[in-house]
């Protein structure tokens, strides 16, 4: 009984480096921000603009199809660890669709596309821009956020979980079809 428990031991914590290794990626909250506003839009990234200020596109991951916890589903987005409080942006033109919290995403942002097309999931957010309010226009760039762990993050880990939609003519702000954000935001490798 006691061999089991070591082996439990033993494979959490090689999980766990597993994890830190392939997925993780801390940006200390004083880092120099990297994306200077003169430079066009896709540059450095891809189609849309980072999220998070201050990261560049060497520290995110592909973690769309990876598996969640419990093995059920595919994660259908990216996380971007950040330090807590560091300013979430809008990456794109568009609307806030929708200010909402949820046992899961926590304090969330549905931001529509201009072209009403796309929809923009920002979740676990530690608070709202001061002002940011449902059927607001924001402009690429706009901080409308804050990096959190509210909802089921871990509150060691502060992050942006990051989703894209693809809408139908007429869709609520939720549903669509989950597309991988990971190439919008950085140029494949």
């Amino acid at each position: 009984m006691r061999a089991r428990g070591w082996a439990g031991l033993a494979l959490t914590v090689l999980l766990s480096a597993a994890f830190l290794k392939f997925c993780v990626r801390i940006v200390p909250a004083d880092a120099p921000v990297s994306v200077a506003p003169s430079r066009p839009a896709a540059a450095e990234a891809g189609a849309l603009l980072i999220p998070v200020e201050g990261v560049p596109p060497s520290a995110l991951s592909d973690t769309f199809a990876q598996a969640r916890a419990s093995g059920a589903r595919a994660h259908d987005a990216i996380d971007i660890m950040a330090a807590r409080g560091r300013a979430v942006l809008a990456v794109a033109d568009g609307r806030i669709e929708k200010l909402f919290w949820s046992g899961e995403g926590g304090r969330t942002v549905y931001q529509r596309s201009r072209d009403g097309r796309s929809i923009y999931y920002y979740a676990h957010l530690d608070g709202y821009a001061p002002g940011l309010a449902e059927g607001q226009a924001v402009r690429r760039g706009q901080r409308i956020a804050s990096v959190g762990s509210t909802g089921n993050a871990d509150p060691g880990a502060p992050h942006l979980h990051f989703a894209v939609h693809e809408m139908g003519p007429g869709e609520p702000w939720y549903g669509g079809q989950a597309i991988n954000p990971y190439p919008l935001l950085a140029r494949p490798r």
